[in-house]
């Protein structure tokens, strides 16, 4: 589902929430990042948008001098806290957009599930002059498709989207559809219109399962969904939860990753 701009700030009001049922980021994205540009205690890395860490850890494990950029204030001291072990690391409460940075300066710009929120020429063009010559901008997200193996769950939380989320954003229904090379190899090539090459991207796969209770808590952790009015928003998740109970009881979220890296 598509970011709604604007709701940026709606993540920091469930910064802990988010930080437990956000998911982190396969193995297998990382060392395809490490494999295009080694990273160790001698690089200096940016990362933007951090939220709660999810793709933190990883990066910070190399030695690296590591500095998050992240809106939230809530979700700055909760990174402060959990990566406090690590010498390196630093943290820069505010927007990517707004924040002033040394050009030529980063081996590594890398921002996992929030670059999306920057405006693209400002975004693209920014991390083009903080990066070093041959350095590399590495973009990723998580693209979540609902449980394919319960038609008739995917049906009846359609019907409950519309009643409620549709209703409330007065949108039409979307068709969802699993994210495609296609769309990942499109995203890859904006990079190239502000003076990117080598251009690479990739797809990661893996499944989750929540129970209903689960499963709701993670859609409260969602932009456009804490945007809704609580009234609403309450018994439109006790809707999502019946019809999962209705169903078995559980509800299997297919993942696609797709990862993009550009050098300067």
């Amino acid at each position: 589902m598509p970011a709604m701009k604007g709701l940026e700030w709606t993540f920091d009001t469930v910064a802990s929430t988010y930080e437990k049922l956000r998911p982190g980021y396969v193995a297998e994205l990382y060392r395809a990042i490490f494999d295009y540009i080694p990273i160790n205690e001698d690089s200096n890395v940016v990362e933007v948008g951090s939220g709660g860490g999810q793709a933190t850890a990883p990066m910070l494990k190399t030695g690296c001098r590591l500095t998050a950029v992240e809106y939230g204030e809530q979700f700055s001291g909760l990174l402060k806290d959990k990566f406090k072990e690590y010498k390196n690391f630093s943290v820069i409460t505010g927007k990517f957009e707004d924040t002033e940075f040394t050009d030529n300066s980063y081996d590594l710009v890398f921002s996992a599930s929030a670059f999306h929120w920057i405006p693209e020429k400002v975004g693209y063009e920014k991390v083009f002059f903080m990066l070093k010559n041959g350095g590399v901008f590495a973009r990723f997200a998580n693209h979540p498709y609902r449980d394919k193996g319960n038609p008739a769950l995917s049906v009846q939380i359609d019907e409950i989207y519309d009643e409620y989320y549709n209703t409330y954003h007065n949108k039409k229904r979307e068709v969802l559809t699993e994210y495609t090379e296609e769309q990942a190899k499109e995203r890859a090539l904006i990079a190239a219109k502000y003076g990117f090459s080598d251009i690479q991207y990739a797809l990661f796969h893996r499944e989750r399962i929540f129970s209903a209770k689960e499963y709701v808590e993670l859609l409260g952790t969602y932009s456009d969904h804490i945007a809704i009015e609580e009234k609403v928003r309450t018994k439109f998740f006790s809707k999502i939860e019946e019809a999962i109970n209705e169903h078995g009881g559980t509800i299997t979220i297919y993942d696609t990753i797709d990862l993009q890296l550009a050098r300067k």
